[in-house]
């Protein structure tokens, strides 16, 4: 049953959705005394300075719509974020000392704005690198940087018409790896190894049927080893790369299911830091690189989400660690044994939430598909919140949703599905939607309702969708394609028309969109059309509560004015 709605000033969701937590942390590279920490200490996602020794964390920004990316310089000495306008995304990098004395400034100065996803800087200083995206395509730049931390000019190294991620330095900055779908012309990606002095091409890794992605190069002077991963055997799996002679070690796994991850190097370039990801579920591993071993970290498995996961000295590993009733926060494990040995920086307290359990049902194309779920206090059947989460290429693991404690607190059961398109289930898996989006995933809702309602979870004419970005597009879509199943949608920064969408969102995303769909809006304009919500506006019944930023450019305000106004003409 539907409890009263708690407005109190101490309410459980109140107090989860408030809590201090730290989303992410970076630890310098060169200077593991100096971090760098994303958290909601001051109500808004803001960048702070840490001192790991101490614990000490000091604000760095105080943008008025919050910061949640930056980079911490090799040295710990400066912070690098992109200055865009009001969250739009677009705009130049700057750095700020993490002293506080003084403010940020422009490192690009001269350039016309841009949209980017990556800047950062070799572990020996002397190299800054980023990427930018515009309608003349994909770029990559270096800086560089004077011992007393003066910069030259940007000098561009690398160009592409495709979507374009990096630049990986190597440590002594000579080296760059950047990951292009130029050579695939779909959402799989090569590596290219490139002279950063030069821009020559010195290696590729590239093969018809593989995507490789790119992580990190070994953190030791005069090293070009690189590491990747290749999705060759159908699952992620580790492989380190020698660009200069084309020689590759692969990491195979087969003990080990599902997806598997590398975290990260150790400084001596011994040990990997692996995450395998099966069924959504996590457990790390070290991998010894001089014995060729596995060696497992039992005392992870299924213990919620690990991310941001670095070696440390006493033989302790800190990452970020969540679950569906513990906020994140950064924790220090034993290196031996993957046993908690304390809080490094710990999250506010939060009254008890409810558990989640891994499911199993057949979805489209009798695919298995999971998903999680929770029930509230009582017996069932319950009303239901259907949950699809962003990506599409991401997942809902073990973690900590304030969202979905709330509904779970005023007596809805609450859901989570990994459709068709998420990731570690497969690459198979994860490119089935690829050129035909809101398909196949309406099908895994569509049998996600009739699971809950069978086994007693969800009232048949009580369930009700819920996502935000490509899952507000799937509640979108949902509700125009099977009409009949949903008591309502509630979609936030959501996508209703991938055509307007192309034309209004920064060019970061219109290459991300090209490989979503194998083409513009122009060259694929009925699988575009077939895969938008607008196209099924007039099958839609049911309420429609929509929530949308006017400065986005990922999801653009205009094609949701504009489906707004035809589901309005429609009543």
């Amino acid at each position: 049953m539907m409890k009263p709605l708690d407005l109190s000033e101490n309410a459980p969701w109140k107090q989860r959705f408030t809590v201090p937590a730290v989303r992410w942390f970076q630890v310098a590279k060169a200077n593991k005394t100096r971090g760098l920490v994303c958290a909601n200490l001051t109500g808004t996602l803001q960048l702070f300075a840490w001192d790991t020794n101490s614990g000490e964390i000091e604000q760095l920004t105080s943008r008025p719509k919050g910061t949640v990316n930056g980079a911490l310089s090799s040295n710990g000495r400066f912070l690098y974020y992109l200055a865009d306008q009001g969250g739009n995304e677009v705009g130049h990098f700057v750095r700020q000392p993490t002293d506080g004395s003084s403010q940020p400034v422009d490192i690009t100065p001269e350039m016309p704005p841009y949209a980017s996803w990556s800047i950062g800087e070799s572990q020996n200083g002397r190299l800054l690198g980023f990427s930018t995206a515009g309608q003349d395509g994909f770029k990559a730049f270096a800086i560089e940087q004077s011992e007393t931390g003066e910069l030259s000019e940007p000098r561009q190294f690398w160009q592409s018409p495709a979507l374009s991620f990096g630049p990986q330095l190597s440590f002594d900055g000579d080296l760059a790896v950047m990951a292009t779908t130029e050579r695939t012309q779909t959402n799989s990606f090569s590596l290219v190894a490139l002279n950063i002095a030069t821009g020559e091409k010195i290696g590729e890794l590239f093969a018809p049927d593989d995507d490789f992605k790119a992580v990190k190069f070994e953190p030791k002077a005069g090293s070009s080893r690189f590491l990747a991963s290749s999705s060759a055997s159908g699952y992620a799996r580790p492989l380190i790369w020698h660009p200069h002679t084309g020689e590759r070690q692969d990491l195979p796994l087969p003990e080990l299911g599902g997806e598997v991850y590398a975290q990260d190097w150790s400084d001596n370039g011994r040990f990997l830091l692996l995450s395998q990801l099966y069924q959504a579920q996590m457990q790390l591993h070290l991998y010894d690189l001089e014995e060729d071993k596995l060696i497992p970290l039992d005392a992870t498995k299924g213990k919620g989400t690990f991310s941001s996961g670095r070696f440390m000295p006493n033989d302790e590993i800190w990452l970020n660690w969540e679950n569906a009733s513990t906020p994140p926060c950064v924790i220090a494990l034993d290196q031996a044994t993957g046993d908690i040995k304390r809080p490094v920086l710990p999250a506010g307290a939060v009254p008890d939430g409810r558990s989640w359990q891994s499911i199993t049902f057949a979805g489209g194309n009798n695919d298995d598909i999971q998903a999680w779920v929770a029930t509230p206090e009582g017996d069932g059947p319950f009303p239901m919140i259907l949950h699809t989460h962003g990506g599409p290429t991401a997942v809902m693991t073990n973690r900590f949703a304030p969202s979905a404690q709330a509904w779970l607190d005023h007596g809805f059961a609450f859901m989570s599905v990994n459709y068709h398109g998420s990731v570690t289930f497969g690459k198979a898996f994860e490119d089935s939607i690829f050129g035909y989006l809101g398909q196949l995933e309406v099908d895994d809702m569509a049998a996600a309702y009739q699971w809950a309602v069978d086994n007693g979870i969800a009232k048949p004419d009580e369930v009700l969708l819920t996502g935000g970005s490509y899952g507000g597009y799937l509640t979108l879509q949902g509700l125009g394609k099977r009409p009949d199943l949903w008591a309502g949608g509630m979609a936030s920064v959501a996508i209703a028309d991938w055509v307007l969408m192309y034309e209004d969102q920064a060019e970061t995303l219109r290459g991300y969109q090209r490989a979503l769909f194998g083409g513009s809006p122009d060259e694929k304009p009925e699988d575009h059309a077939a895969s938008s919500p607008i196209t099924y506006a007039e099958a839609v019944r049911a309420p429609v509560h929509i929530i949308q930023g006017s400065n986005d450019t990922r999801c653009p305000a205009r094609q949701l004015q504009v489906y707004e106004k035809k589901l309005q003409e429609l009543k």
